[in-house]
C-alpha cells in the first residue's frame, strides 16, 4: 500500500458520518413520544434513525444527547407550524381560537396517541435532570406568555372583553391546552377535542 493510498484511507475513517440530522431526530422523538424516555432504549432509538450506534454517539454523546436535541427540534417544529397557524387570522380572539384548535388537533387519532414530547418530559425526566427539567419550564413558560399575549391583543382590538383576568386565564388555557394533549393519548376522537376548543374559548367571552 502506497503512502497516498494509505492517507485517503486514514482520512475516510476520521470523517464523520454525514446523515440528515432532522430528520434523524424526527425519527428519535417518535420513539421517545411513544415510549417515554427511560423506556426508549438505544437500540430502537438507533433503528429508528437509521443510524449506526457509534454515528449516534458521535453526534450526540448519548441518549440524553439525543433525548435533548430532539426536545429542541421538536418545539422549533411545532412552534414554526403554530406560527403559520396564528399568522392566517387577525384578531386576537381568533389567533387565540387558532391556537387552541391547533392543540385539539394534535390530541386525537395517531398524532394524539403519539403525545407531546414536552408533556411527556414533565413527568417523565424533568424531575431527575436539571437542564431537562428548564426546557420544559421555558417551554411552558413561552406557551403561557403567548397565550397573554393573544389575550391582550384582542382586548386591545376588542375582540376580547376587558374584564377578562389576563394571567389567571392564560395560566387556565395553559393548563387545558397541555391536558389536551395528555388526554390524546387514550383515544379519543376529533369531534371531542374540537368541542373542548370551542368550550375553552368561554373563557374569553
Amino acid at each position: 500500500m502506497n503512502a497516498t493510498t494509505l492517507h485517503e484511507k486514514t482520512r475516510s475513517r476520521g470523517r464523520p458520518r454525514e446523515f440528515d440530522t432532522e430528520a434523524a431526530l424526527d425519527a428519535a422523538l417518535r420513539v421517545f413520544s411513544k415510549r417515554g424516555y427511560h423506556a426508549a432504549s438505544i437500540s430502537e432509538l438507533t433503528e429508528a434513525m437509521g443510524l449506526a450506534a457509534g454515528s449516534v454517539y458521535k453526534a450526540f454523546g448519548d441518549k440524553r444527547g439525543i433525548f435533548l436535541a430532539a426536545f429542541d427540534r421538536y418545539r422549533a417544529v411545532r412552534r414554526g407550524l403554530l406560527d403559520a397557524e396564528l399568522a392566517s387570522v387577525e384578531t386576537g380572539r381568533d389567533k387565540l381560537h387558532a391556537l387552541i384548535t391547533f392543540f385539539a388537533g394534535s390530541s386525537h387519532g395517531e398524532i394524539g396517541r403519539q403525545g407531546c414530547l414536552v408533556v411527556g418530559s414533565a413527568g417523565d425526566l424533568a424531575l431527575f435532570d436539571e437542564e431537562a427539567a428548564e426546557r420544559v419550564a421555558t417551554a411552558f413558560m413561552t406557551d403561557e406568555v403567548l397565550l397573554a399575549d393573544l389575550i391582550r391583543l384582542g382586548q386591545a382590538d376588542g375582540s376580547i372583553p376587558s374584564d377578562v383576568e389576563v394571567s389567571a386565564t392564560s395560566l387556565a388555557l395553559l393548563c387545558l391546552t397541555k391536558g389536551m394533549r395528555v388526554i390524546g393519548k387514550t383515544g379519543r376522537s376529533g369531534e371531542e377535542m374540537a368541542a373542548t376548543a370551542e368550550a375553552a374559548m368561554k373563557l374569553v367571552t
